[in-house]
């Protein structure tokens, strides 16, 4: 009944919508109109994955109401962009829920089902949004092929938004799974190689490490599939090697994950409280201090490390291409 429901709103939205897309692109001249059926995809899709997290415990209200917005940005704006934000929706939140019970004991700030509010979509998906945004403003609602040559600013933006999204998905996986497997390894601070309590902030194991790569090459994948299906025979032909977007979105998970742990480290507080033998977050009675300063949060940490990963992996990717050109 919920999908029967869904679609009677969201059809006639998607058509009126489309509708006032063709009078726009009319009177400016006949540029590129957003098409009816990916309205419709923009409209539902996001409702969905939102009832989904909602239904599984992966969202409270006010992250599934961020998350239709984000959702809807990246989905409008290409395929292959919602493609990778729901590889990462979904396999980060399995990550985060699996083995929750292990992680209680050394998360002070643990939440059960890893439930995710406003802050933590925006800060994850935020900014791959907001590079979304100013790749249809350049290039419309469409998938191109990634060709620094032919077409450099929609490749720039496009990259970008892979690198945003690889970034949270490599830095999920490397805390989430990686802290999980490492149960007898011990972790080292990333900036000076000290070995810290598991749960640190800017602490890091080789599997944890491994992860985010992992990560992110899933995202990449993601993209690449999409694109090879919403792409004719003929530009693929054309245009450079497509796969080393796979080898792009690994990349950029190890890159976000290492940033985010270098911001981590530096900027977020990290002590060991005596009595909840746990890691907490800000000092206090009972806390010995380990590492960092009380600057910043887990969030503006997460933050920051997806808009740097976002900026640098399109300079990655680009030279990725010409390597291989």
């Amino acid at each position: 009944m919920w999908l029967v429901m869904i679609l009677a709103l969201a059809m006639p939205v998607s058509i009126a919508c489309w509708l006032v897309t063709l009078v726009y692109t009319t009177v400016n001249g006949g540029a590129h109109c957003i098409t009816p059926w990916r309205w419709l995809v923009a409209t539902v899709a996001p409702i969905m994955i939102a009832r989904y997290g909602l239904k599984k415990g992966s969202l409270d209200k006010s992250g599934a109401i961020a998350g239709l917005i984000v959702g809807f940005v990246l989905t409008i704006s290409s395929l292959c962009f919602f493609a990778c934000l729901l590889t990462f929706f979904i396999l980060g939140s399995r990550a985060t829920k699996y083995k929750s019970s292990a992680k209680k004991k050394f998360e002070d700030n643990f939440k059960e089902g890893g439930q995710r509010n406003w802050i933590q979509v925006l800060c994850n998906g935020g900014i791959a949004a907001q590079f979304a945004v100013l790749y249809m403003l350049d290039s419309g609602c469409t998938e191109k092929v990634v060709d620094f040559q032919a077409w450099y600013t929609p490749s720039f933006f496009s990259m970008a938004v892979l690198g945003a999204l690889a970034c949270s998905c490599g830095d999920t996986f490397a805390s989430e799974i990686g802290t999980v497997f490492s149960i007898n390894t011990v972790p080292r601070l990333i900036t000076s190689f000290r070995i810290v309590p598991k749960g640190t902030n800017g602490g890091i194991t080789f599997i944890g490490t491994l992860s985010s790569a992992m990560g992110g090459a899933i995202v990449g994948v993601a993209y690449y599939l999409t694109l090879l299906m919403c792409t004719s025979d003929f530009q693929l032909q054309k245009s450079p090697a497509q796969w080393l977007i796979v080898l792009t979105g690994a990349l950029a998970g190890l890159l976000g994950s290492t940033i985010d742990s270098y911001l981590g480290a530096l900027f977020q507080y990290s002590g060991f409280h005596r009595k909840k033998n746990c890691i907490v977050e800000h000092p206090g009675p009972d806390v010995e201090f380990i590492s960092g300063s009380d600057v910043l949060d887990n969030h503006s940490v997460n933050l920051l490390s997806s808009l740097l990963t976002g900026l640098l992996t399109p300079k990655i990717a680009f030279y990725l291409w010409q390597s291989v050109m």
